[in-house]
Parts: structure tokens; C-alpha cells; sequence
């Protein structure tokens, strides 16, 4: 055989392979080098009009793209682990997929959602654990705060996290360890100035008024993420409404004797019955928070997973989708949620071994949902004021974080027709 009838071959032999080599598949079970670039790759391969499916619970939630040259190089250049497989295996694939009697389901991810970060201009000593792995997932997202949500911005997004933030206006009840610190007075000034500047006599007021915006947005069917203090703190200035619970350090004057039977849990979106905490120099809002009362430590603090219904529940599927099925726990300024205060319409993903605290839950509003992931950060056990960011380069597989990740995606699913 010559030179010429060699190289004829090779090249008909890799065209016929790719001409059966019809969908990557990026497979996201142990094996899986990278989850977290993972979510970055099928973000951008929908971005491309790539045709991508999650297929949830078929190797740890994995993702199947129509081949596209673009897409495999992009695997081989953000160190994404994946397959080649041919129209045979795909078949094979989807029809284990579709069998009624088999825990698995695909949905199709048709349009990249819009993300926005709700997070201060100013320079604060605590990172965010979403702005991470989005930075490190390669998703984008814009940064906004109370000046756009006040100019309804919000409607050009679909999807808005909520940084690390005290919507009651009480500074992140930081007053007691830290007002004589810089960063302190600097973000009571950028608090005041920017509550005067949009109108308001009081940040109380300002972020009261920004927390109903942001419940309007999801109730208009946009989606909504929070972590650490900003779930419960939502949820406690919107119960509050109308009621003074703010001492005077923080906003001049003293608080509502009877602000406590003045709530109104209706106003709130997951929690219910809870008691506020009017001691300005605790560091708690109230007891929804379990950190004081919790008998864990990094050794024994875990939560898992439930199981859900991939046919029947999948918003409840998508955002459990993970490698491990027990995570490991991680404090913060809330870092896990008292069970009995949930509401009852609420759905919980993943609580502790005892049952008694729930660190993910997810809910809706109107046309819309939200989920509240409770602590600060998956992958530091407890983040103090002033430690450094954490490098996901180190924890590429972390099923902690990629629970944040699958909530980016879930809003590009299409909505599949209700069963009867």
C-alpha cells in the first residue's frame, strides 16, 4: 500500500467514525475530572445553539451535546472529561432514560439564562461562594445592586443570586466585633448614602423596599438563589414590614416594643412562626438559624440528598442532580435552618442525619421559584471575616458547590407538559 492510498484510508476511517460519533457525552459521575467546568461547558455549549440534554440521574446527571467540533475542543481545553459515542449508544442511552419503570429523566436545555449577582460595590472581607464558582465555571453574570433593582433592572434577568446581605438594614448585625473597623464604616456610609440617594430616610427602609422587588421579580417567574444570611434575612424584613425592628445604632432611633406580634408571615416565602432575636449585639436575626443550638462539628456534620421522582418532580431532580449523595456541612452567618419554621408549602432537598435542620430547600413564588442553600462556604468548613477566597482549582468535584451550579441551569430547561 503507498503513501497515498494510506493517508486516503486514515481519513476515510476518521470521517466514517465521526459520522457515527454523533454526541459527546459528558459524564458526570466519579469519574468526571472537573463537575465544576462541566456546568461552564454545557452553559456555553447552549449559548453556541449546541443541542444539549441533562440527562438527570444517568451518571450523575450528565450532559448529552450533539457533536460539535467547537464543543469537544472546548472539553479538551477547560480539562472536561467526556465521550464520543455513536448514534447506537445514544439510542441505547435515551431508551434506559425513558423506561417508565427506571429513576431517570432527560430534559432539554434550550436558552442560556441571564444571571445578575446581587453584591455591594464596595469593597467588603467576606467573598461570595456563587461569584466564585461562576467565575470558575466560566459563567457569566452581571453585578447589581440596590440602585438597579430600585430602577426595576431586574426584568432583563433571569435568574438573581443574593450575595451574603442583611436585608433588615442592621449591617450583618457586625456592629458588636466590628464598628470600629473600616470596612465597617465605610459600608454604613455607602448604606446611608445610597438610602438617600433612592429616596429613603432609613436602609431598613431602602432594603425593605429592594427585598419586595426582588419578591416581585420571582413572582413574575424569574429565579432566585440565596445563601448564608440572605435567605432568612429576606425573609425576615418582608415579614416585618411596617414594624421598626431596627435598634438605634443602626438607624438613629429605638425598635417597636411589640415588633414580635406585629410579624407577618404571610408576607414571607419559606419561613413561618420564627422569633426575632432584638439583641443588637447577638449576631443572629432570629431562630431560624440553628448555629447556636446545633450539636455538630466538622467531623460528624453532614446532610444528604433526597431522592426524588426524575418523571414526576424534576425541578427537585435537576437541583439534587450530584456525584455523592451525603454532603458535607459548612457554618455561616446562617448555617442551617430549624425544620418546624419551614413552611409547609416548601420542598426540602437535603437536611441533616437527624432530621432536625434543613440546609437546602427550594420553593416557589407566583411563577416563579427560589432555593436558600444555607452556610457561606462548601468547601471551608468555617469562613471567618477577612479569610481569603477559596480556590476551586483545588476542588474541581466539589458535590457541595455543584449544588449551586445546577440551580444556574435549571431555568434553561424546557417545561415539560404537566402529567394527569
Amino acid at each position: 500500500m503507498n503513501f497515498k492510498q494510506l493517508n486516503f484510508l486514515l481519513v476515510f476511517t476518521l470521517l466514517s467514525f465521526f459520522a457515527k460519533a454523533s454526541s459527546i457525552l459528558i459524564y458526570m459521575d466519579e469519574g468526571q475530572k472537573n463537575h465544576l467546568k462541566a456546568y461552564g461547558i454545557a452553559y456555553w455549549s447552549i449559548k453556541q445553539k449546541a443541542d444539549v440534554d441533562w440527562l438527570l440521574n444517568y451518571r450523575g446527571g450528565s450532559f448529552l451535546i450533539k457533536y460539535v467540533k467547537i464543543v469537544e475542543d472546548e472539553c479538551k481545553i477547560r480539562g472536561v472529561s467526556y465521550e464520543i459515542i455513536a448514534d447506537g449508544k445514544t439510542n441505547a442511552i435515551l431508551n434506559e432514560i425513558s423506561n417508565p419503570d427506571v429513576n431517570m429523566e432527560m430534559v432539554k436545555l434550550e436558552k442560556e439564562p441571564k444571571i445578575a449577582v446581587y453584591s455591594p460595590k464596595s469593597k467588603l472581607p467576606w467573598d461570595d461562594a456563587v461569584t466564585l464558582v461562576l467565575s470558575y465555571a466560566e459563567i457569566p453574570y452581571d453585578i447589581i445592586y440596590d440602585d438597579e433593582i430600585l430602577k426595576d433592572k431586574l426584568s432583563s434577568y433571569d435568574w438573581l443570586h443574593l450575595h451574603h446581605e442583611d436585608f433588615t438594614g442592621q449591617y450583618g448585625r457586625f456592629w458588636s466585633a466590628f464598628r470600629n473597623a473600616t470596612w465597617y464604616q465605610d459600608d454604613v456610609k455607602y448604606q446611608e448614602l445610597a438610602a438617600k440617594r433612592n429616596g429613603f430616610k432609613k436602609v431598613s427602609e431602602m432594603k425593605l423596599a429592594v427585598a419586595k422587588h426582588i419578591k416581585e421579580f420571582c413572582a413574575g417567574g424569574g429565579f432566585l438563589f440565596a445563601m448564608c444570611s440572605g435567605t432568612d434575612s429576606f425573609d425576615i424584613a418582608l415579614a416585618a414590614e411596617g414594624v421598626d425592628i431596627v435598634e438605634n445604632m443602626f438607624d438613629g432611633d429605638g425598635t417597636d416594643q411589640n415588633a414580635q406580634s406585629k410579624l407577618d408571615y404571610s408576607k414571607s416565602v419559606a419561613f413561618k412562626d420564627f422569633k426575632l432575636e432584638m439583641n443588637p449585639e447577638k449576631y443572629e436575626f432570629s431562630d431560624i438559624d440553628a448555629t447556636q443550638i446545633r450539636s455538630f462539628n466538622e467531623s460528624n456534620d453532614f446532610f444528604t440528598l433526597f431522592d426524588f421522582s426524575a418523571k414526576w418532580d424534576l425541578v427537585p431532580t435537576m437541583l439534587t442532580q450530584n456525584h455523592e449523595k451525603v454532603i458535607k456541612g459548612f457554618m455561616g452567618q446562617t448555617t442551617a435552618f430549624r425544620k418546624e419554621l419551614i413552611k409547609p408549602s416548601i420542598t426540602v432537598l437535603g437536611e441533616n442525619k437527624g432530621g432536625s435542620e434543613v440546609r437546602f430547600l427550594h420553593g416557589e413564588i407566583g411563577k416563579g421559584q427560589f432555593t436558600f442553600y444555607s452556610g457561606h462556604d462548601p468547601e471551608d468548613y468555617q469562613h471567618q471575616v477577612s479569610d481569603p477566597p477559596t480556590d476551586l482549582s483545588l476542588h474541581p468535584n466539589s458535590p457541595g458547590y455543584r449544588l449551586i451550579l445546577n440551580n444556574i441551569l435549571f431555568p434553561a430547561a424546557k417545561k415539560k407538559p404537566q402529567k394527569t
